[in-house]
């Protein structure tokens, strides 16, 4: 039976508001009392979508986390096999009820779980960005850890956007108490000239130089589909997405877009992205990489060319077109 967690002290129990304090109630009806949403509605006096939404709230805020104790036989197998094709330390597989349900949850889970796991005191960690991560934020268990310094290695902190690369880095930095470094740029510039100038004039080379001192970084890949955050976001335009598919792009990682074989295209945009460069990424001694879904096959295997990363955290379907 899935697991409700209430992540507060008891000592806090009256500083919760009405509002929280119902979400807490509705969860702990729906997950522990197994109630249903028109129960749960009917027993708090509200209609059934308010259920729906608090139930939903309560996930995106930590407030509720379903745990699994089990890991799946066949998951298991892909493990080991993705380990020895690719020469990873480690592989994590979710399962996923077909090719073509969306992967993010279930590897979103994997990774929030994996993550929680990894943070120890006096660690740097590199974050990337993207849906996978920011809905990895709901599977981390809040805690404070000492001395933890957490460095957005992408720009884009200009807009507030839904999965924003510096909302990502400060939230995941909450969760610990931690330190965090934030890209004070935009994602993309209008020259390579001005990239330069950022970093070296404009107080940026800070941030570089803490990339080199990183003992893990966590990234997810995209793909070149209307469905990739970068596009969703708004951070590239139709134009932009177009010429760089006819430039052999299939996907992109850490906003730096890549061919099939895990080079960088040859593109403008590449030359004018606010991020780290990946070859310093590479040299991490934990590099953690994040992505699922059979859209993202072909950035995910570019990506463990490139980026050689010592985890995998996919979905069973994607890892066995990996195998492939």
């Amino acid at each position: 039976m899935p697991k409700a967690t209430n992540k507060l002290r008891q000592d806090d129990a009256d500083d919760r508001s009405p509002a929280q304090r119902l979400r807490l109630r509705a969860s702990w009806m729906y997950y522990v009392e197994e109630m249903t949403q028109q129960e749960i509605a009917q027993r708090l006096g509200v209609g059934r979508v308010t259920v729906v939404r608090m139930l939903a709230q309560a996930r995106e805020r930590n407030e509720v986390r379903i745990v699994i104790q089990d890991r799946l036989a066949e998951c298991v197998e892909l493990e080991r096999r993705l380990e020895q094709r690719f020469g990873l330390g480690e592989a994590i597989v979710a399962p996923l009820s077909s090719p073509d349900a969306d992967a993010t949850g279930p590897v979103s889970a994997a990774a929030g779980a994996y993550l929680s796991d990894l943070v120890r005191s006096d660690m740097r960690i590199g974050v990337g960005w993207g849906r996978t991560l920011v809905n990895a934020l709901a599977y981390m268990s809040e805690k404070p850890v000492e001395n933890v310094s957490v460095v957005s290695l992408l720009g884009g902190i200009m807009k507030a956007r839904a999965f924003n690369p510096a909302e990502f880095a400060w939230r995941f930095a909450a969760l610990y108490q931690a330190d965090c470094h934030l890209m004070t740029a935009p994602i993309v510039v209008d020259s390579p000239e001005t990239r330069t100038t950022l970093i070296e004039r404009c107080g940026l080379r800070d941030v570089f130089d803490m990339a080199r001192t990183l003992d893990a970084v966590v990234l997810g890949a995209a793909g070149m589909g209307k469905d990739a955050t970068a596009y969703r976001s708004q951070f590239i335009s139709d134009s932009d997405r177009e010429s760089l598919i006819a430039a052999g792009a299939i996907g992109d990682l850490l906003f730096n877009f890549l061919d099939a074989e895990g080079g960088i295209v040859d593109h403008p945009i590449n030359g004018r992205v606010m991020s780290v460069p990946l070859p310093i990424v590479k040299e991490v001694p934990q590099r953690i990489l994040a992505a699922g879904g059979m859209t993202k096959v072909r950035a995910l295997r570019a990506s463990i060319r490139l980026f050689a990363p010592t985890t995998l955290i996919t979905d069973q379907y994607a890892a066995a077109e990996l195998l492939n």
